[in-house]
């Protein structure tokens, strides 16, 4: 699958299908600081990614 990664801005292609959280886990990106956007909608954890998915990862950002 392509993954779309924010800050810093890249590209990289991961090999099968695989869990939102499996594919957090092998990028050494947490959950908690991330959020999975696939076609333009946010993929909950648990959610199954296929190899011909582009998912796009942004991290999260708070303020106040």
């Amino acid at each position: 699958m392509k993954v779309l990664l924010r800050n810093p801005k890249r590209e990289v292609e991961v090999a099968g299908g695989r869990s939102v959280n499996r594919l957090l886990d092998d990028l050494e990106l947490s959950r908690e600081a991330h959020l999975i956007i696939r076609n333009g909608t946010l993929v909950p954890g648990d959610a199954r990614l296929a190899e011909t998915d582009v998912i796009e990862v942004r991290p999260v950002i708070s303020g106040g």
